[in-house]
């Protein structure tokens, strides 16, 4: 693995490099990040979707927004752990680029904080919802207007695709979306992989 390309600092629309070891400590680049999708309203939209948890002995109302908050801090912990491994394993990270453990916790914190941003409601029965209405549902009258790719997106309508899209699609005075560092939209991707061909082998990424 390329260490240096998958821990970039860089963000979208970056005409420069930005460098682990010019970075301002107490303003990190990756928690940078955590602090731009706390403020976003796709991210502050979780509070309106429950989070279903059977058997659940909370005395409080779970929703995305709590969920997500704990599975960030779960994450940078383990991240971190494994920062640690990584830096002992590749000292050069440490002694030449200026990485710490720490940033392993804040890219992932940073991902896990934005894991459910591009779900709908009911989860994957909510994604299974969507891809019905286009293939059997009224949605099918779209489907001329629509390339193959752009069709099997909504049919196999995926929540990480979307989250993707939301993090990153411009919007009228928000250009490149929350312009987050490469690091971490690489760590929120997951299982990056284009709708069609589907399943082309027997391979696990496919």
């Amino acid at each position: 693995m390329n260490w240096e390309q998958l821990l970039s600092l860089r963000r979208q629309g970056d005409t420069g490099k930005r460098l682990r070891i010019e970075q301002d400590d107490t303003r990190l680049g990756f928690e940078v990040d955590y602090d731009r999708i706390i403020f976003s309203s796709a991210f502050r939209s979780l509070q309106d979707k429950t989070q279903v948890i059977p058997l659940s002995k909370t005395d409080f109302v779970h929703t995305r927004l709590t969920h997500s908050l704990e599975v960030s801090v779960v994450g940078r912990s383990i991240g971190r752990l494994v920062g640690k491994k990584i830096i002992e394993k590749h000292p050069h990270l440490k002694e030449v680029h200026g990485f710490q453990a720490n940033d392993f916790g804040a890219i992932v914190a940073a991902a896990s904080l934005a894991h459910d941003i591009g779900n709908p409601p009911f989860g994957h029965s909510g994604e299974k919802a969507i891809g019905e209405y286009f293939s059997i549902g009224k949605g099918q009258q779209y489907k001329e207007q629509l390339s193959a790719k752009e069709w099997q997106d909504l049919i196999d309508f995926e929540g990480n695709a979307n989250g993707f899209s939301v993090l990153t699609a411009s919007r009228p005075g928000v250009l490149g979306g929350n312009r987050l560092t490469y690091a971490v939209l690489g760590a929120f991707m997951k299982y990056p992989k284009e709708s069609l061909p589907k399943k082309p082998t027997q391979n696990i990424a496919d």
